[in-house]
This record gives C-alpha cells, structure tokens and sequence, in this order.
C-alpha cells in the first residue's frame, strides 16, 4: 500500500512538473537537408514557404495554394452519358457487371482531358504547383569548417532557424511565414559586422519572367488554361532585400549583397485566382511589412498564430530538446516516446493552421506545398477519402473557423454537381464523384475502376453537418439545409431496386478503388451496384436532415419522402466469414489487403457502427480490420488509427499510430507499400501527400476523447503507454470544450467549458465512484453523469 501511494504522489510530482516546465515543441535538424522530404514547411494558409538550411547555397521552395494551371472545362460533362445509363444498370440488374464496366468505360465518363492522374499540368482539368523558387548563394569571410550546425521549426510560434559557426562567426537565419502581414520574412544575422555577403534569385521551371527593377525582384507569369490559352491563372511575386550596412547590387534578373551587418528578405506573392486586384494586393503587402522592423514583423505573426494553436495542449511525457526529429522517428519504432507521439499530433495542428485560411482555398493532397509544376495525382482534391480526412481534425482539435474552406467550397460545387446529376444520370439535385479542382469538376473520372464513386458530393456534406454538431449554430445550419437537401435530392431521383430484397441502391457506382471477382471469373470488376459504403453515406445524409430539419422545425413533403424512403436502404451485412461485407454479395476482392477500407466508414469517421450500440457490427468491423492487416499508404494507416480507435482498443491503434510513424524514405509512386513518415514528419502515400498527418491527428485526438453517440467519453482508447498525462481545450459535439488530466490510466479532473447554453452528457468510468464539483456531489445515473452549463461557464470536476 505504501509502495502504491509513493508511486502515485511522484506521478502527481512528475504531472506537476510537466505542467510548469514550457512545453517546447520543435522540429530539430543537425544538418542541411538533402532531399525536400527533409525541408520545413511555413505557411500562413495561404503562401509558404520551405528552406532546406543549407550553408553555402539555399535552395527554398515558396508556394501559393492558388498556384493552379487549367480552367473551367465546358467539355467536362458528356452530353452522351445518360443515354448509355439504362443500359448500364440493365446490366447491373442481370448481373453482367463486365459489361456495364466496359460500357461504362466507352461512354459513361468525363468528356474533358486531365483528370487521370498526373496528367492535368497542361489539360483544361489543371495541376496545383509550386510558386517558384528562392536561390540564395553565401559568401563567407571565411572557408573553415561548419560547426554547431542547428535547424530547427518551432511548432510554439511558427518560426523556423539555421544557425551554426564558421570561421569563429556564429550565423542564425530565421523565416516564417506572416499570419498577420501575409508576407514571406527572412532574416539573415551574424555576431560579427560586415559578415553577410549573398547573391539572391528568383526562378521556376517554365512560365516565369524574372527581372529587377528599383532594386525589387520581380517574377511574374501565367500558367497555362488547358487550352494553351489566355485564361490561365496569372501570378506576380516581389521579393525585397533590406540591409543593415554593406551594399545592395541590383542585376538584370537577381540582387546582391556585399558585407552587409543583417540582411531581412521579404516577399510577397499573388495569383488573381482569388484576387482581382492582385498586383495591388502584392504591392501593398510589400509597402506596409517594410515599413515595419523584422522583430515587428515577426512578434505580429506569433501573436497571430499562437491565438489558434495555443488553444489545445497535449503532454504525454517531457520533450526531448536534443535529439533530432529523424533519430526520435527512428527510436519511436523501438522504444516508446510518448512525448514524441504529442509533438507529432501538435505538427498536425500547425500544418493545418499554416495550410489553409478562413478565406483560402481548401488544403489540397499537398497541403500548400509542392516541389513540383506536375504534383502527383495533380495535386487535386479526391473525394473518396482523402479531402475529407485533411478535416477530420478541425473541430475536435478547436480549430472549427478553418473548416470554412471546405464548407464553402463544397457550398461551390452545386452548380456544377446539378449539370453533371443531369446530364449524366437525368437525375435532381447535384452530385460531385471521386475528384474536384478549383475549376469545379464534378463529373466521373476517366476511368470507373476509380472514377465511378458518386458519393464524392455526399461525404463533403458530413462536414457541413459535423460544423454544426460541433458548434451548434442554428443560422448556419439554416443555409446549410438546402446544400444537404440538394445532395439528397440526386439519390432519391436516381436510386433504382436492385432485384434480390427491392432495396434502393446507388446504381452505378464503385467502392473506392477496390474491386471484386465476379463467381467464376477472374476478370478484376469495379462497377457495381449499392456498395456498403455508398449505403453508409446515402443513409448518414438522410438522418442528418430529418435531425436538421427537427431543429430547425420544418416537417413537410421531402422529410416525409426521406423518412419513407430510409427504411428501404439496404442494410449492413455480415459474411458468414464474420467481416462486414463491402458489397451487396459477398464477393472475393480483387485487393483483400486493399488501402481503402471504404465500407467502414459507418465506424469512422460516422457513427453507425458502435461497440455499445452495435455490438456485431463491431465485432465484424474488427474481423474487417484483421483481415485488411495494419499495412498501407501513409492515409491508410492514419484511418486505421482512428477504427481501433472507435473499437476501443488503444493499444492496437497505438501500433497503427507507430506503422503510421514508420520512417521512410523516396518520393517515387507506391500504391501498396512504402507509406510511413519522412524525416521532416511530411505523410508518405507515397509519395508526399499530407492527409495522413491530419488523419494522424485526428486518431490520436479519437483515442483520448469521443462525442459522436450524443454523449462525452473521456480516454475512451487510451494505450497502455500513456498511462499519465493531461490535455487542453479539445472539443465536443455539443458545444464545449473539454480539459483532463489523468494517472495510471485513470481520470484525476476533468475541466468543461461551455461555448454555448447547454446540456452535457459525461459518460463515468467504471473506476470512478464519485464525482465532485468544488463542494456539491453530482449524482452518476446509470453510468453517466448530466452537467447543465450556461454560455461561457466552466465544471472542473475531481474524480474519485
């Protein structure tokens, strides 16, 4: 007994020490990268930016998340389609899959060029690029060796460093990109005057005219429309040297500076994709940020920042302020580092909050970052998982005002959605399938094994619906309602009954990516009818509205019409294998260790699937998981963190999180290996796509905290490796946000913090046999405990 309460007071001792140090959260180099995987990526959401550190020549990467080449494709739809429909699901219906997948691929199709992977650069369809490039070459006073050589990123303030000595001076660089002047800051110093000497240029691969004037670097161009045309997206960039000392050398196409005491480049940046003014725009940025100090300049943008990531705090252990990010990936696969596994969710939170703004675009496969004019799969938005799971992070980890993007965009894309409802499927209401752009492409893509999916549109409603569920806001949720309505309006006109049971099935469509042998065939099919996880989204949709509708007190005709119609949505099915199946039949999959685990989306990210609720549909998700295997691109072990999580089990989505966190290495393409993290904590499909960090997030957010069944559940799935530790302002469905702190596994306090006038449901551990706010005993009912809070107020309870 005595040996227990020692051991528990220096665990509160260790927690209390935790909480009083500084959480330092960086990303630390001890030497220039080599490959842009190891680069550290700024942003402000809407320009960034990414050094490699290196010491006599640096080579940095800028982007603008606007930077798209194509247009608005006319020929996208194929006035054609829906004649061929009829025939499809005929076919469907008598079971020659193969036939409709070959009609399908002749005639059911995209009618614009580009949309196929890697191949939108120079069509209408159009690739996301990169900006440009800063080339920077340093002369030294000295040519001794490097020593004391440090990079690193700051996630605390958003600041990344080089710093090191040569020849007996020490050099620091700092860069970030502005939150608050929307600007690209860098600053080059030295402990000794007259020591920075560099030649400065701006360049990118085709399109770009470069030149000087006024001692300003600029580089302007304008990408092309798919069409070799005038209508592609026109850029312009000014970069500006400030020097303290020394002198400013002004070539045709680059900047000098000669022995200068400090040396600060800004640079502001601008396409007229979403500003018409764009010049002006980039003008003025420039203007203002120069009439400001660096230090200003740089204070203005912490402060800017940190109002957004100071908002949530993990601490699973103390930071290692030593080690380098790529030897703590290393270790993390052979020994436990909890507190790495806290730097890695926070990295999360800061690409999001550098990759995307509340008027940007949308964080695409890439973030905001790319090295490339051609980025892999055109850096677009795929809608079959991937553009979704950039967002699953937004709400649980308080950074609601940045789903904006996604919500407007999907707002967007209704116009387009009714042409392609129509013109394909003679259908109502609008529909988007597997991929979208800026141009707003809604139509299938070139090919059905993957381009058939039409519930693109449909799963970017759940994150209309999750904003509200989250922030509880009825004006919103009122101009919602149509948006919902409308993707609604597609399946109730174009859903037909499949022969065997009448059930009403989407018709034709795929389960993403994978497909399925047809019984005495060995010919890969992907076409087909009802996929579970089609089903999963039409019937979420559905119950989504009739609860919309509720709050906001419509009942009439449609409601009844859906409420009619749910009951006749296929439902979940159990092999007689015990795995949930991912079609209509029990079909042999083509991929039984396919990345997509598409028919599991009624476990995560929605909530039809429930240990407590339903129970053998659980167990089958479980049997589903086992046979999928932990394997998989970076994205796809980031979803899996978050099943285990839903299952309840921690330790096994703690593995996944460490599958997930496998270093690796190499951008080429790999559809089924390969996936794990690079040395600067960038997700490998591969190569480099971003939405495994943010799914990463979001499953290490699901393991410590739950809302999704109308109750709040606290370290629902907490590994055996986190047995203490504590978190800050993660939030809720409901409306709150919630803090805890918890020892051996067990809940200490919980803190809860309305944002609004509500009513909260808390589910009690077992452990747990009383519960305390300051003075007052609160009753536990059955396992859980009510707490009525007003808009603004706090319950810190202590649990016993």
């Amino acid at each position: 007994m005595k040996r227990n309460l020692l051991t528990f007071f220096i665990t509160i001792l260790t927690l209390s020490v935790w909480a009083q140090q500084p959480n330092k959260l960086a990303l630390r180099y001890h030497e220039p990268a080599t490959t842009w995987e190891e680069t550290l990526p700024l942003g402000n959401g809407r320009i960034g930016m990414m050094p490699d550190g290196g010491i006599d020549s640096e080579h940095i990467v800028l982007n603008d998340i606007s930077m798209w080449s194509g247009s608005v494709d006319p020929t996208a739809v194929n006035q054609d389609a829906h004649t061929y429909l009829q025939d499809i699901q005929q076919l469907l219906l008598a079971g020659k899959n193969i036939e409709a997948q070959k009609l399908m691929y002749a005639n059911f199709r995209s009618g614009g060029l580009g949309s196929a992977f890697g191949q939108g650069k120079d069509a209408p369809y159009g690739s996301f690029q990169m900006l440009g490039n800063m080339s920077i070459r340093y002369i030294y006073p000295s040519s001794e060796k490097t020593t004391n050589y440090e990079r690193a990123l700051s996630l605390n303030d958003a600041v990344a460093t080089t710093k090191f000595t040569k020849g007996g001076i020490s050099y620091q660089r700092e860069y970030f990109a502005s939150h608050a002047n929307d600007i690209l800051g860098t600053r080059m110093t030295a402990d000794k005057k007259k020591s920075i000497s560099l030649d400065l240029s701006l360049n990118r691969p085709e399109r770009a005219k470069v030149w000087v004037k006024d001692n300003t670097l600029f580089m302007t161009g304008q990408l092309n429309d798919g069409n070799n045309g005038t209508k592609g997206v026109q850029y312009i960039t000014k970069l500006q040297v400030l020097q303290k000392g020394g002198t400013l050398i002004a070539g045709d196409s680059s900047l000098a500076v000669k022995s200068a005491d400090e040396v600060i480049v800004l640079i502001s940046t601008s396409t007229d994709m979403l500003d018409k003014d764009y010049k002006g725009t980039v003008a003025n940025l420039l203007t203002k940020a120069a009439k400001h100090s660096f230090d200003k300049l740089k204070q203005q943008h912490i402060a800017a920042y940190q109002e957004k990531f100071n908002r949530v705090e993990l601490h699973l252990g103390l930071q290692d302020n030593t080690a380098s990010t790529p030897s703590r990936l290393v270790r993390f696969q052979s020994s436990d580092d909890p507190a790495f596994a806290a730097l890695y969710f926070q990295f999360g939170r800061y690409l999001m909050i550098s990759g995307t703004n509340e008027k940007s675009l949308p964080l695409n496969l890439q973030g905001l970052w790319a090295n490339q004019v051609q980025t892999p799969w055109n850096g677009d938005y795929h809608l079959n998982i991937n553009l979704q799971m950039n967002y699953w992070p937004a709400e649980v980890c308080n950074l609601s005002e940045l789903h904006k993007p996604l919500i407007d965009f999907t707002r967007s894309l209704v116009p387009s959605g009714q042409t392609s409802a129509r013109e394909f499927y003679g259908a109502q209401g609008w529909i988007a399938h597997m991929m979208t752009n800026p141009w707003k492409f809604t139509a299938p893509g070139e090919h059905a094994s993957w381009g058939a999916t039409n519930t693109g549109g449909a799963w970017l409603c759940s994150h209309l619906w999750e904003h509200y569920s989250f922030t509880q806001d009825k004006d919103y949720l009122r101009t919602i309602y149509p948006v919902l309505t409308g993707a609604a309006d597609f399946f109730l006109s174009s859903m037909i009954a499949e022969p065997k049971q009448g059930w009403l099935v989407t018709a034709p469509s795929s389960s993403p990516e994978n497909g399925f042998y047809l019984p005495g065939s060995k010919e890969p099919v992907y076409v087909c009818m009802g996929p579970t996880m089609d089903v999963q989204i039409t019937r979420e949709l559905f119950t989504n509205i009739l609860a919309a509708a509720e709050i906001l007190g419509i009942t009439d005709q449609y409601t009844a019409k859906i409420k009619t119609v749910l009951p006749k949505l296929p439902p979940m099915q159990i092999s007689p294998k015990g795995y949930l199946q991912e079609w209509l039949e029990d079909y042999q999959e083509v991929e039984p260790h396919h990345r997509h685990v598409s028919h599991l989306y009624g476990l995560y990210p929605s909530n039809q699937i429930s240990p407590s609720s339903t129970p053998a549909l659980a167990a089958a998700a479980r049997e589903t998981l086992n046979r999928r295997g932990d394997e998989g691109t970076g994205w796809s072990r980031a979803w899996k963190i978050n099943f285990w999580a839903r299952l309840h089990d921690g330790n096994r989505a703690y593995k996944l999180l460490k599958s997930l966190l496998e270093p690796t290495a190499g951008n080429e393409i790999k559809m089924n290996s390969g996936g794990g993290t690079y040395p600067n904590l960038f997700c490998a499909h591969p190569p480099f796509q971003i939405d495994g960090n943010f799914g990463g997030t979001a499953g290490i957010a699901e393991m410590l905290i739950q809302s999704q069944n109308g109750y709040i559940e606290v370290l629902p799935s907490l590994p055996d490796v986190w047995a203490n530790g504590n978190f800050k302002g993660f939030r809720v469905r409901g409306g709150a946000e919630v803090s805890v702190a918890w020892v051996n596994k067990k809940i200490t306090t919980l803190t809860l913090k309305a944002s609004l006038k509500n009513s909260f449901k808390l589910k009690v551990p077992e452990y747990i046999s009383t519960i305390k706010q300051g003075e007052k005993t609160l009753s536990i009912d059955n396992g859980f405990v009510e707490i009525q809070l007003n808009k603004g107020e706090h319950a810190k309870l202590e649990m016993i």
